[in-house]
């Protein structure tokens, strides 16, 4: 139960910190940092030259997603299913922890999904929900 809630509760921390950079900077910062995620199991090998041709897409999809929250989350989206196949191999991400690759496969959908709707800030819209009813003036 631990190995998958613990990786969905990373996502939502990656979701709460990443909301505190204001746009457009949020967005931009999002695409390095997919572009980043795509070049994680390099230095792995795990997959032969299919490693580059993966790196490379990720580089493409983190470029288009400098303008797009859509590429970002799709991005994350390609990143899970890279996740999936490592996991499957036996090839972790992080090589001393065995279930790194399967734990990272239900962070990044979280992350994804936060991408879909736009990337907006999760606290602003808590603010929204906290803050008291506009008063109406008596009269109007």
């Amino acid at each position: 139960m631990i190995a998958v809630l613990a990786p969905i509760l990373i996502g939502l921390l990656y979701v709460g910190l990443s909301s505190l950079i204001a746009e457009p900077h949020r967005r931009k910062f999002n695409a390095v940092v997919v572009g980043g995620a795509g070049a994680a199991y390099l230095s792995g090998g795990a997959l032969g030259p299919w490693e580059l041709v993966f790196c490379a897409v990720m580089t493409y999809v983190a470029f288009r997603g400098l303008d797009s929250w859509t590429f970002i989350g799709v991005g994350w989206l390609l990143h899970t299913a890279w996740d999936v196949v490592h996991h499957l191999k036996g090839q972790p991400i992080l090589p001393f922890a065995h279930d790194s690759s399967f734990g990272c496969a239900f962070c990044d959908p979280v992350i994804a999904i936060w991408c879909f709707t736009g990337g907006r800030s999760v606290w602003s819209r808590l603010r929204r929900v906290g803050a008291p009813e506009p008063r109406v003036p008596e009269g109007a």
